[in-house]
C-alpha cells in the first residue's frame, strides 16, 4: 500500500523527534495500536474532579462554598503558570510580558465578579451555621495566592509597613517571611502570639515558600519589569498593563472578597469574627495594608489614596 506524501512527511518528522530523544520510532508507532481514543472525561478526569467535595455539615449551601473555593484555587494555578512565562523568559519582550499581564489580569477580573456567587448565592443563615465547622480554617491559608503575591513583587513591598525599614536585600528570608503584611492577620492582636490559623498554615508551608521566594526574589513581575531597556519601560501597553494589574489585584479584588465577607460577617445582630480568628477588616482592606507591587508605576496622590476610594 502506497502512503499519501502527508503521511510520508508526518512519519519522518515522527522519526526525527524520537532519533533526538533516543527512542525507536517503530515502538511508539507499535504503542498506537494497543492505545484506546482519549474522551473528554478522561482527559478532564471529570469523575476525579467531581469527587473532590466533601461537605462537613448537611447543610446544602456548603457545597457551593466549597466548589466555589476550589475554582478559585484552579484559577489562580492558571495565574502562577502565565507568571512563570514571563519570569522565565529568556527574550522578554513588551508584547509578550503585556498580553500575558492582561491575560492575568482577566483571570482576576473573573475571581472580582464571580464574587457574587459567594455573596448573593448563599443563605446568611446557612453560611453562619457551616462557618463554624471551618474554625480555625481561612481562605487567609491560600498558598497558591501568597506564591502569586511573591512572584508579582519584590519582597519588601510585602512587607508590613512597620517593619519595611529594618527589612534589605540582605534580610534572612525567615526574617523576611517572619515581618510579611498578613502576619499581623494571623496574630493575637492582645497577646502577640501566632494563632492557631497562623501556625497550621506555616507548618504546612514555611519550607515551601522560603524555596519559592528565594525562586522569584530576582525573576519576580517587578523585577523583570525593571530589567527591560529604558525604553521598553516606557511602553505604553505594557505600563497600562501592569498598572491594570496592580489594581485589579490589590484593590478590586480583594475588595469583591471583603464586601462578600462583610455581607456575611456584619449580617446578624452581632458583629462575627472571621473563622481564623483575624481582624478580617484591617487586614483585607486596602487602605489598611496598601499592598501594592508596582510602586513606581502610580503618582504621589495616587500612592497616598491607594483603597481610599472603595
Amino acid at each position: 500500500m502506497s502512503l499519501k506524501p502527508e503521511t510520508n512527511q508526518l512519519l519522518n518528522q515522527l522519526e526525527e523527534k524520537f532519533n533526538k530523544i533516543n527512542q525507536d520510532t517503530d515502538v511508539h508507532l507499535e504503542g498506537l495500536l494497543h492505545s484506546k481514543p482519549i474522551t473528554y472525561w478522561d482527559y478532564i478526569q471529570t469523575d476525579a474532579l467531581l469527587n473532590l467535595q466533601t461537605q462537613r455539615t448537611i447543610l446544602p449551601d456548603e457545597m457551593v462554598f466549597i466548589v466555589y473555593h476550589q475554582i478559585n484555587e484552579l484559577i489562580f494555578k492558571m495565574i502562577l503558570w502565565e507568571i512563570e512565562q514571563i519570569s522565565f523568559n529568556d527574550n522578554l519582550t513588551t508584547v509578550f510580558f503585556e498580553s500575558k499581564l492582561m491575560r492575568i489580569s482577566r483571570y482576576f477580573d473573573m475571581l472580582s465578579t464571580s464574587f457574587n456567587i459567594m455573596r448573593e448565592g448563599m443563605e446568611v443563615e446557612q453560611y453562619m451555621k457551616f462557618r463554624t465547622t471551618l474554625t480555625p480554617a481561612s481562605g487567609f491559608q491560600s498558598a497558591q495566592y501568597r506564591m502569586i503575591e511573591f512572584a508579582s513583587t519584590e519582597l519588601i513591598n510585602l512587607i508590613d509597613y512597620r517593619f519595611r525599614a529594618t527589612i534589605d536585600r540582605d534580610t534572612p528570608y525567615e526574617h523576611a517571611l517572619e515581618h510579611l503584611y498578613w502576619q499581623a492577620a494571623g496574630k493575637d492582636y492582645k497577646t502577640g502570639k501566632k494563632t492557631s490559623l497562623l501556625s497550621n498554615f506555616e507548618e504546612r508551608y514555611k519550607e515551601e515558600f522560603i524555596r519559592f521566594m528565594k525562586k522569584y526574589n530576582t525573576t519576580n513581575l517587578w523585577t523583570r519589569f525593571k530589567e527591560l531597556p529604558e525604553e521598553d519601560q516606557k511602553d505604553v501597553d505594557l505600563v497600562k498593563a501592569m498598572r491594570h494589574y496592580d489594581y485589579t489585584v490589590n484593590v478590586t479584588w480583594v475588595m469583591a472578597h471583603y464586601n462578600a465577607a462583610n455581607h456575611y460577617l456584619n449580617s446578624g445582630k452581632e458583629k462575627a469574627e472571621a473563622t481564623g480568628g483575624s481582624e478580617w477588616a484591617k487586614y483585607m482592606h486596602p487602605k489598611y495594608q496598601r499592598r501594592i507591587f508596582f510602586p513606581e508605576l502610580w503618582s504621589k496622590e495616587e500612592l497616598d489614596n491607594w483603597g481610599n476610594n472603595v
